[in-house]
């Protein structure tokens, strides 16, 4: 086994490293990989809706889910496409 020394030049190339990466992050948001299972507190949050009302959108199955242990997932594509679908036009 062998052993490795950090130096304070280390340290700081990994800490401009980092927060190039950060930078990179907050620039490009959508170079970001967006996730494709959301748990039900996001869900709530994108949609603007109470516990409630997510409940009853998973048992008149307008949200399909996946349940793993006592969490329960949403697939994004799927939400999205659900918004895409009741997209209202508005009068002109």
């Amino acid at each position: 086994m062998s052993i490795k020394i950090l130096t304070l030049d280390d340290l700081n190339e990994f800490k401009t490293e980092l927060l190039s990466d950060i930078q990179n992050l907050m620039q490009n948001p959508e170079s970001a990989k967006p996730k494709k299972w959301i748990k039900s507190s996001e869900v709530r949050k994108l949609l603007g809706i109470s516990p409630g009302t997510l409940q009853n959108l998973r048992i008149n199955g307008t949200l399909p889910y996946t349940k793993f242990g006592s969490v329960i997932y949403y697939n994004a594509e799927q939400i999205n496409k659900m918004l895409e679908n009741n997209q209202m036009n508005q009068p002109q």
